[in-house]
C-alpha cells in the first residue's frame, strides 16, 4: 500500500471551550495534521495535553453549548467535516471515520446485547438484511479475539470483562471498514496477548483497505512497534512531529526527550551496584485556560530562557528531519 495518498487533512484547527466566566479559551490550538492511507500516526503526550479533544473535534462530538471550532478545516478526502450539519456527520461517523473510545462501558448501550450493537452499526450504514448484519457481527467478534462469539453476542455489556467490552467497541469501530480509524487508548484494558492481536488486526486492515489510523496512546512501546509517524502534543499544541525512527533516535523537543527518559528500561535499571532512579517530568500540564504568553512547557523545562517566557515558538523544520516548536530544540 502506498501511504503517500492523503485521506485526512487537518489545517489550522482551533477548538475552544467556554469557562464559567463565559470566556472562550483554546483546547486544540492551530493543529495541522496529515494522515495518509495505510498509515498509523501516533499522537502522544500526558493526560490533559489535548489528544482526546483533538479526536472529538475531528468527529464533531463536542457539546455545542460550551465548545466550538473557531478556525481551521478537517478534510476527509474532499469533504470539510467542519462544514457538515449534524445529520450529515451522522452519515460519516462509523462509516467513513470511526473511533475507539477510552472507556468502553460509557460508549456501549447497557440495555442492548453486544451482538446487536455491532449489527446496528452495519445496518445503519450498509444496505443489508438483519441476518447479514448479525453474521458480520459474529465475524467481527472472531476477528478481535472474542471466544465463543455466538454465546457472547447474546450477553449485555455488564456481563463481560473490561477487556471483552473493549474488544466489542473495537469491533463496532471496524464494522464498516472505515477510511479513518481514531483509536483512543484502544488496548488499555487488554492483556499483552490480546493487545498484540488487536494491533495486528488494525495493522492488517489499514494495509488491506488503505485505512489511515490515528493512534492516541501513552504506551511508547506500542508506538515504536506499530506507528510510522509520531506527533507530540502539549497544552493543546503540536510541539514535535517526526517519523518514528527519528523520534526515538533523535527527539528534538525537551518535552519529547523527557517523555522518552521517563520510560522504564530494563537495561538501565542498575548501574554497577546502584539502582538508577526513573526519570520524571516535574510539575503538571497547565490548565488550558491559564496559559501565559510564552511557551506552555517553560515552567517545567530545564532549558528555559527569557525568550521562552515571552513568545510561543512556532513549528519549524529541524535538521533531524522532523518538525519542532522550540527555541532550543535539540540542545543537550
Amino acid at each position: 500500500m502506498n501511504i503517500s495518498s492523503p485521506v485526512l487533512q487537518v489545517e489550522g484547527l482551533r477548538t475552544e471551550f467556554r469557562n464559567e466566566r463565559k470566556q472562550w479559551f483554546p483546547v486544540v490550538n492551530n493543529i495541522d495534521l496529515k494522515l495518509s492511507a495505510g498509515e498509523i500516526l501516533a499522537v502522544v503526550g500526558e493526560s490533559g495535553c489535548g489528544k482526546s479533544m483533538l479526536a472529538h473535534s475531528m468527529l464533531q462530538l463536542l457539546p455545542k453549548r460550551i465548545a466550538r471550532i473557531s478556525a481551521g478545516s478537517i478534510r476527509l478526502d474532499n469533504t470539510d467535516l467542519v462544514k457538515l450539519s449534524d445529520k450529515e456527520m451522522r452519515r460519516v461517523r462509523g462509516k467513513d471515520i470511526s473511533m475507539v473510545f477510552q472507556e468502553p462501558m460509557t460508549s456501549l448501550n447497557p440495555l442492548m446485547k453486544v451482538g446487536q450493537q455491532i449489527a446496528e452499526s452495519v445496518l445503519e450504514h450498509e444496505a443489508c438484511s438483519h441476518t447479514e448484519a448479525t453474521k458480520r457481527a459474529l465475524q467481527l467478534m472472531d476477528m478481535v479475539g472474542i471466544p465463543e462469539a455466538k454465546l457472547r453476542a447474546e450477553q449485555y455489556p455488564f456481563q463481560l470483562s473490561g477487556g471483552m467490552r473493549q474488544r466489542i467497541v473495537i469491533a463496532i469501530a471496524l464494522a464498516c471498514r472505515p477510511r479513518v480509524l481514531i483509536a483512543d487508548e484502544p488496548t488499555t484494558a487488554l492483556d499483552v496477548t490480546i493487545q498484540a492481536q488487536v494491533l495486528e488486526l488494525i495493522d492488517q486492515l489499514k494495509t488491506e483497505i488503505g485505512m489511515g489510523v490515528i493512534l492516541i496512546t501513552h504506551d511508547l512501546g506500542v508506538v515504536a512497534e506499530w506507528a510510522q509517524r509520531v506527533m507530540v502534543m502539549y497544552a493543546g499544541r503540536k510541539v514535535e512531529e517526526a517519523d518514528t525512527e527519528t523520534f526515538f533516535s533523535n527527539p528534538a523537543h525537551p518535552y519529547s526527550q523527557a517523555l522518552l527518559a521517563s520510560v522504564p528500561r530494563p537495561d538501565a535499571v542498575i548501574d554497577g551496584c546502584e539502582i538508577v532512579p526513573l526519570a520524571e517530568i516535574a510539575g503538571t500540564v497547565p490548565p488550558m485556560d491559564q496559559l501565559g504568553s510564552g511557551c506552555a512547557f517553560a515552567a517545567r523545562c530545564s532549558r528555559v530562557e527569557s525568550n521562552c517566557l515571552q513568545a510561543v515558538p512556532v513549528l519549524t523544520n529541524h535538521p533531524s528531519g522532523g518538525r519542532v516548536a522550540c527555541f532550543h530544540a535539540g540542545v543537550s
